[in-house]
């Protein structure tokens, strides 16, 4: 159940995440990884910009940053290759809940990762950083969930298992080393059920999608 929890926690929150930026509002969004809603002037800037952000202006908090996703790399979407271990087995079914409950945990995950930014950072370009980064690999798996990527829909297990490590007895965060890299990331990949069908999703979630976007920005 609690891996269940998490999947669903975990599938909303990304969805979520990815709402809080403005986005095309055209059906073919760009995928996962691609550039191609973005003006032509914008990739020329960033792409005369080194995609380093170790020690980023001589921040020592930064320290160590590209050896978490690797450099050039830093939403994760080009070298995230999950490998599937379990898809659609009995443990896997998904639920549905009321709306309510799941918002509730949503809103329990967001205010910790806004804890954890401003508790484990005092330097605000870190924070800064740090979050804009965490909010584009959400970004990534939004493109997912509308099938604009080649991934499948799941959660990495055994990264998701590390959620009851986040927080100390006494409630304070912790800060020992969990032992894994953005490179784990997807080497454990489960697949719950859903009610997707080919024929008729597309059409229903860009529709969900729009109204969602609509709704964000106004």
């Amino acid at each position: 159940m609690f891996v269940n929890l998490i999947a669903s926690l975990m599938t909303v929150t990304l969805a979520t995440g990815a709402l809080a930026a403005p986005v095309d509002n055209n059906p073919g969004v760009a995928a996962r990884g691609s550039v191609s809603s973005v003006s032509t002037s914008s990739v020329s800037s960033v792409s005369s910009v080194s995609s380093s952000f170790d020690s980023w202006g001589g921040i020592s908090s930064l320290a160590g940053f590209d050896k978490f996703y690797g450099i050039d790399d830093f939403a994760h979407f080009k070298h995230f290759s999950p490998v599937v271990v379990r898809q659609s087995t009995s443990e896997l079914v998904c639920h549905s809940q009321k709306v309510e409950i799941v918002q509730q945990r949503l809103a329990v995950l967001q205010e910790l990762a806004k804890r954890i930014v401003t508790e484990q950072f005092c330097e605000v370009e870190t924070q800064t950083i740090v979050f804009a980064q965490y909010h584009a690999t959400l970004g990534g798996f939004f493109d997912d969930l509308r099938r604009t990527s080649t991934h499948p829909v799941g959660f990495d297990a055994a990264i998701a298992a590390h959620f009851g490590s986040i927080q100390a007895e006494d409630g304070t965060l912790t800060t020992h080393d969990l032992n894994f890299t953005g490179a784990d990331i997807g080497a454990s990949y489960q697949v719950p059920t859903s009610n997707w069908d080919e024929k008729t999703s597309y059409s229903t979630v860009n529709k969900a999608y729009r109204a969602a976007r609509i709704a964000a920005l106004s």
